[in-house]
C-alpha cells in the first residue's frame, strides 16, 4: 500500500507540474485587463465585507437549529448521559468556520487574491469538515431517532453497499487528492473564478471531500471500515505529501498559472505572480501545520489505548497469580 501511495504521488507532482507548464502556453498572449478588483482591504473593509449566499446561510442556520433540537431532546430524555458540550462546541465550531470561509471578506477577495482563495479551501477542507465529525451528528441522530427508525432505517442506509463503497478509506484519501489537484490543474478552477456557481460548486466539492478524508480519522461516528489507531495515523500522515507537493508545486512555478489573476486589474498588493507563489506557500506550510494537529492527536490517543491495553494485562496476569496461589495453598483464602 505504501509503495503504491508513493507511486500516486510521484504521478501526480509529475502531472502537476506538466500541467503547470502547459498553463504557461496562453500567459505570453495575456494582454487584455477582464475584471476590476474590490479596494484595497484595510482592517475596517476586512471586518465589515461580508457576502451573504442566501442558500448557503439557509442551510447553515438549518444544521445549527436542528443540531442543537436534538441535542435538547437528548439531554431531556437522557439526564444522566447528556450530548457531551465538547461535540457541540465543535459543530457549532465547525459551522462557524464554513461561515467565515463563504461569507466574510476572504469570499469577498478570493476572486482577486488567490492566497486568499487558497485560505478558504483550507478552511472548508482542512478545518471545517473535521470540526462537523467531532460533532458525532450521526450518533446524535441515533440517539434521537426512535429504536424502530434507528433499526430498520438509519442503520441499514449506513450499512447498504452506496455508503460502504464511498465511505471505505481509499476512497476518501483519492477523493481528496482529486479535488485537490484537479481543482487547481483542470478548467474548473478558472471557471469557478468567473462564474458564482462553479464556484458553489468547487467549496461543495472540497467540504465534501474532506468529510469522506476525515470521517475515519476524526471515529467520533459510526463508520463501516473502523480502523485502528496505527491506521488512522499511517492514513492521515500519506495525505500530508498531497498538501505539501501541491504548495510546492504552485511555489515554484515561474509564470502565473490563471488567466483570471494575470488580467485582473489590481493596483494594490503583491503581483500576480508572488500572490500565486504565497498561495502555495500558505498550501504548503499552513496545510501541513493543520495535519500535524490530528497527527498529535492521534499519537497521543495510540499511546492512551496501548497503555490501557498494558494496563488490563497486567490486572489479567495479577488474577491468575492470585487464582495460582489460592490453589497452591489449597484453596484456603
Amino acid at each position: 500500500m505504501s509503495a503504491l501511495v508513493r507511486r500516486s504521488l510521484r504521478v501526480l507532482a509529475a502531472g502537476g507540474l506538466a500541467a503547470a507548464a502547459l498553463a504557461t502556453l496562453p500567459g505570453a498572449a495575456l494582454g487584455h485587463v477582464t475584471d476590476i478588483a474590490p479596494p484595497e482591504p484595510t482592517p475596517w473593509i476586512a471586518l465589515t465585507s461580508w457576502s451573504f449566499e442566501p442558500f448557503a446561510l439557509v442551510g447553515i442556520l438549518v444544521a445549527a437549529a436542528l443540531y442543537l433540537m436534538g441535542v435538547r431532546w437528548v439531554d431531556r430524555a437522557h439526564p444522566a448521559n447528556p450530548v457531551p458540550r465538547r461535540r457541540i462546541v465543535a459543530w457549532l465550531g465547525g459551522l462557524g468556520v464554513i461561515a467565515v470561509a463563504l461569507f466574510s471578506c476572504l469570499d469577498v477577495y478570493a476572486t482577486s487574491l488567490f492566497s486568499v482563495h487558497m485560505v478558504q479551501h483550507l478552511l472548508l477542507a482542512m478545518v471545517g469538515a473535521p470540526l462537523l465529525l467531532l460533532g458525532a451528528p450521526i450518533t446524535l441522530l441515533l440517539r434521537v431517532a426512535s429504536s424502530e427508525t434507528r433499526q430498520h432505517r438509519i442503520l441499514p442506509v449506513l450499512q447498504s453497499r452506496p455508503v460502504r463503497a464511498i465511505s471505505h478509506p481509499v476512497v476518501g484519501w483519492l477523493t481528496l487528492a482529486v479535488v485537490l489537484w484537479a481543482s487547481h490543474f483542470s478548467p474548473l478552477f478558472g471557471a469557478a473564478l468567473d462564474d458564482p456557481g462553479i464556484h458553489a460548486l468547487e467549496h461543495a466539492l472540497y467540504l465534501g471531500a474532506g468529510l469522506l478524508f476525515w470521517w475515519p480519522i476524526v471515529g467520533a461516528d459510526p463508520h463501516p471500515y473502523r480502523m485502528g489507531h496505527g491506521m488512522r495515523f499511517g492514513y492521515a500522515l500519506l495525505a500530508m505529501p498531497l498538501n505539501s507537493f501541491l504548495g510546492l508545486v504552485l511555489f515554484v512555478t515561474p509564470v502565473v498559472l490563471y488567466e483570471h489573476y494575470a488580467t485582473l486589474q489590481r493596483l494594490w498588493g503583491p503581483t500576480p505572480l508572488e500572490d500565486q507563489q504565497l498561495a502555495g506557500g500558505i498550501m504548503w506550510a499552513a496545510g501541513d501545520l493543520i495535519f500535524l494537529v490530528p497527527l498529535l492527536f492521534l499519537t497521543l490517543a495510540w499511546f492512551r489505548a496501548e497503555e490501557e491495553k498494558g494496563r488490563l494485562h497486567d490486572e489479567k496476569l495479577d488474577r491468575e497469580r492470585a487464582r495460582l496461589a489460592r490453589a497452591g495453598d489449597g484453596g484456603r483464602p
